[in-house]
């Protein structure tokens, strides 16, 4: 294990002044730009890249992971995706792609310096559907992968969605949720209001409005709202299907990887917790991890079971038992 002197010893980084904080260069078609990204630790065999989700949040979804994995002696990377708060935004929907986006996490790779002998890659709802798509594009890179809180059929999430979740509100609120939705009123007050008070605080991250971290809170006031519609849509309720990520399903892909792969899953997550674990089965050396009392941010809402479990595949798999 890491000796904490050396996780903590940042002397004669070139991101030592900073405090770990770096901005990379991205290549693309439509001109070259930079993405923000801090190191917590240093750690040769455990590099964790964070992959947040929306599409269009950031990494402050991941802030609790200061209060776990440093005691771990892990070493994790937080990342704004391009057009996200911290990172360039050219606003410009041609990049807007899961294939730019690959291409983007490719690029932080070889910038980072991180290979199959220390790299893994862990995305969460939008970053498991990039996670994933990574893993496809570019096995040779990687030691682990972690798939947390996102199913690998965006149908599956639309029918668990409208099927299962939406009737366990009151009747008349579903009700006038999807008259909103079908009357694509999305910017009424009432619609975010009715989410946030019967959807959010039962499947995003169950604690009161009020007793929400701080973290969640910026991340929500920085979402990049015109890529979050662009490439899922407006709803909650599944994901429409002429956005970008409309029609997106790797189920039949998933026997391809062949990394050690982590699912997460939770009871009352806005996905479907037996698709995550069947996930598991499904890749060549899979794991699954449930999260009984968490929901979609399960980092936040079940830490109890959460970060044990993700220090737990890491270490078997930095030890060559998984």
């Amino acid at each position: 294990m890491t000796e904490l002197s050396d996780y903590l010893d940042y002397s004669n980084a070139p991101d030592q002044l900073t405090g770990g904080v770096r901005r990379i260069p991205i290549s693309t078609p439509k001109g070259e730009f930079s993405v923000w990204v801090k190191r917590v630790g240093n750690n040769p065999t455990i590099r964790v890249l964070l992959l947040h989700g929306g599409p269009g949040a950031t990494h402050e979804l991941y802030e609790c992971f200061d209060g776990y994995l440093p005691a771990e002696a892990i070493e994790y990377i937080y990342y704004d995706q391009l057009d996200s708060h911290y990172s360039d935004q050219p606003g410009d929907p041609a990049l807007w792609t899961i294939e730019h986006f690959v291409d983007e996490v490719e690029q932080v790779r070889r910038a980072l310096g991180l290979d199959k002998d220390n790299f893994f890659l862990f995305g969460q709802s939008w970053g498991g559907m990039l996670a994933i798509e990574y893993a496809l594009a570019h096995p040779q890179h990687l030691k682990g992968l972690i798939i947390s809180n996102m199913v690998s059929d965006v149908q599956a999430y639309n029918r668990y969605a409208r099927e299962v979740l939406g009737p366990q509100m009151p009747p008349e609120v579903f009700a006038e949720i999807l008259q909103l939705e079908r009357e694509q009123d999305y910017e009424n007050p009432r619609y975010e209001e009715l989410l946030m008070q019967h959807h959010y605080t039962a499947h995003v991250l169950r604690m009161p409005l009020d007793e929400w971290p701080d973290s969640i809170l910026r991340t929500f006031k920085h979402l990049n709202k015109a890529l979050y519609v662009h490439m899922q849509g407006h709803s909650e309720f599944g994901m429409t299907p002429n956005a970008t990520l409309g029609n997106w399903n790797r189920s039949a892909d998933l026997g391809r990887i062949d990394v050690p792969t982590l699912t997460i899953g939770a009871t009352h997550d806005t996905m479907d917790p037996e698709h995550m674990k069947w996930m598991a089965g499904q890749v060549q050396r899979g794991r699954y991890l449930h999260c009984p009392n968490g929901s979609h941010l399960a980092q936040y809402d079940d830490p109890q079971h959460f970060f044990p479990g993700l220090v737990q595949f890491l270490r078997d798999v930095d030890e060559g038992r998984l």
